[in-house]
Protein backbone atom coordinates (compact mmCIF):
# COMPACT_ATOMS: atom_id res chain seq x y z
CA UNK A 1 0.00 0.00 0.00
CA UNK A 2 1.63 3.23 -1.19
CA UNK A 3 0.84 6.78 -0.19
CA UNK A 4 -0.29 8.93 -3.16
CA UNK A 5 1.04 12.48 -3.47
CA UNK A 6 -0.21 15.10 -5.89
CA UNK A 7 1.72 18.34 -6.25
CA UNK A 8 1.63 21.17 -8.71
CA UNK A 9 -0.59 24.12 -9.45
CA UNK A 10 -3.72 25.31 -11.19
CA UNK A 11 -4.24 28.42 -13.29
CA UNK A 12 -7.70 29.92 -12.90
CA UNK A 13 -9.08 32.06 -15.74
CA UNK A 14 -9.65 35.64 -14.62
CA UNK A 15 -13.41 35.41 -15.22
CA UNK A 16 -13.64 32.41 -12.83
CA UNK A 17 -11.31 33.73 -10.11
CA UNK A 18 -13.94 35.18 -7.77
CA UNK A 19 -16.11 32.06 -7.68
CA UNK A 20 -13.07 29.79 -7.20
CA UNK A 21 -11.81 31.93 -4.32
CA UNK A 22 -15.27 31.77 -2.69
CA UNK A 23 -15.52 27.97 -3.06
CA UNK A 24 -11.97 27.15 -1.94
CA UNK A 25 -12.41 27.04 1.84
CA UNK A 26 -15.38 24.65 1.60
CA UNK A 27 -13.45 22.46 -0.84
CA UNK A 28 -10.51 22.28 1.57
CA UNK A 29 -12.76 21.45 4.55
CA UNK A 30 -14.60 18.70 2.66
CA UNK A 31 -11.38 17.17 1.39
CA UNK A 32 -9.68 17.16 4.80
CA UNK A 33 -12.73 15.32 6.17
CA UNK A 34 -12.40 12.52 3.60
CA UNK A 35 -11.25 9.11 4.77
CA UNK A 36 -7.61 8.66 3.84
CA UNK A 37 -6.72 12.33 3.35
CA UNK A 38 -3.44 13.09 5.14
CA UNK A 39 -2.59 16.55 3.78
CA UNK A 40 -4.51 18.93 1.54
CA UNK A 41 -3.18 22.40 0.80
CA UNK A 42 -4.28 24.85 -1.87
CA UNK A 43 -2.61 28.24 -1.62
CA UNK A 44 -3.07 31.28 -3.82
CA UNK A 45 0.28 32.42 -5.20
CA UNK A 46 1.71 35.66 -3.78
CA UNK A 47 2.55 37.29 -7.13
CA UNK A 48 0.02 35.65 -9.45
CA UNK A 49 -3.55 35.67 -8.10
CA UNK A 50 -4.67 33.28 -10.85
CA UNK A 51 -2.23 30.59 -9.73
CA UNK A 52 -2.97 28.26 -6.82
CA UNK A 53 -0.29 25.87 -5.58
CA UNK A 54 -1.65 22.42 -4.69
CA UNK A 55 -0.22 19.70 -2.45
CA UNK A 56 -2.17 16.57 -1.49
CA UNK A 57 -1.35 13.32 0.31
CA UNK A 58 -3.66 10.33 0.59
CA UNK A 59 -3.00 7.07 2.43
CA UNK A 60 -3.36 4.99 -0.74
CA UNK A 61 -4.61 4.91 -4.33
CA UNK A 62 -8.16 3.95 -3.27
CA UNK A 63 -8.46 7.07 -1.05
CA UNK A 64 -7.00 9.25 -3.81
CA UNK A 65 -9.41 7.80 -6.39
CA UNK A 66 -12.37 8.32 -4.03
CA UNK A 67 -11.32 11.96 -3.65
CA UNK A 68 -11.09 12.41 -7.41
CA UNK A 69 -14.56 10.89 -7.90
CA UNK A 70 -16.10 13.10 -5.21
CA UNK A 71 -14.53 16.26 -6.60
CA UNK A 72 -15.64 15.50 -10.14
CA UNK A 73 -19.30 15.67 -9.08
CA UNK A 74 -18.95 18.47 -6.52
CA UNK A 75 -19.51 22.24 -6.59
CA UNK A 76 -15.72 22.63 -6.74
CA UNK A 77 -15.59 20.40 -9.79
CA UNK A 78 -18.09 22.66 -11.52
CA UNK A 79 -16.44 25.98 -10.69
CA UNK A 80 -13.00 24.70 -11.72
CA UNK A 81 -14.07 23.20 -15.04
CA UNK A 82 -12.03 25.78 -17.01
CA UNK A 83 -8.95 25.62 -14.77
CA UNK A 84 -5.61 24.56 -16.30
CA UNK A 85 -4.13 21.83 -14.12
CA UNK A 86 -0.39 21.21 -13.89
CA UNK A 87 0.09 18.22 -11.57
CA UNK A 88 2.59 15.52 -10.82
CA UNK A 89 1.24 12.41 -9.10
CA UNK A 90 3.54 9.88 -7.47
CA UNK A 91 3.33 6.98 -5.04
CA UNK A 92 5.68 6.49 -2.11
Amino acid sequence: MSKVILKGYIIVPHEDLSVVEQALSTHIQLTLAEAGCLVFQVTQHDRDPNRFDVYEEFVDRAAFNAHQARVKNSHWGGVTLNVARHYEICEE
